[in-house]
């Protein structure tokens, strides 16, 4: 998800400066995607110079600019939620990486480096059940979406190092010899 799409989305409702578009998109999102507040006020900059937003005024006594939607940004947040997010929206997975260079290195245990990511997915699937029961009984369904979406990305993931495991030994065993096999146990 583009950060700028989130933003558009959030002036959707109403005008907002950007220390409180940042601490409404993290809110809504359960913490996810955290921002930077410089990143989302270069954002801003950005919708205002291509006529997506605009200020709403004169700067408050902190010298905060308020922004709102121009109807081009109106619209483009419509389209926004009217249109499908492509399953290769992720630009990069940094495991996928990890393990696709650890395979080709000499010097890689990549059992090692697959076990170690169970582990840490393990652990980080428990505090995500933990929240998601946390937002159940608040009774915040965008948090406990947010959440539920989390914990199957992880639950994937878990079975991709399962599938990965089982692939990376089948895979020592066609290039190791029986007798290099027999050494190793």
């Amino acid at each position: 998800m583009s950060i700028r799409q989130g933003l558009l989305a959030l002036l959707s409702q109403q005008p907002m400066y950007g220390a409180q578009l940042r601490a409404e998109f993290e809110d809504r999102t359960a913490g996810t995607w955290p921002l930077n507040v410089g990143q989302v006020y270069t954002t801003l900059g950005r919708l205002q110079r291509d006529g997506f937003v605009e200020s709403a005024g004169e700067p408050d006594e902190e010298g905060r600019i308020t922004y709102r939607l121009t109807d081009v940004g109106r619209t483009t947040v419509g389209e926004w939620f009217a249109s499908s997010v492509s399953p290769d929206a992720d630009p990069r997975d940094e495991l996928t990486i990890k393990v696709a260079l650890g395979v080709t290195l000499p010097d890689v245990d990549v059992r090692s480096v697959v076990q170690t990511q169970r582990v840490d997915s393990m652990r980080h699937l428990q505090v995500l059940t933990r929240r998601k029961r946390a937002a159940v009984e608040k009774d915040d369904l965008a948090r406990e979406l947010v959440l539920e979406r989390s914990i199957f990305a992880i639950e994937a993931q878990v079975r991709w190092l399962d599938h990965m495991e089982s692939r990376i030994r089948r895979s020592h065993r066609r290039t190791t010899t029986p007798a290099a096999e027999e050494n190793a146990r």
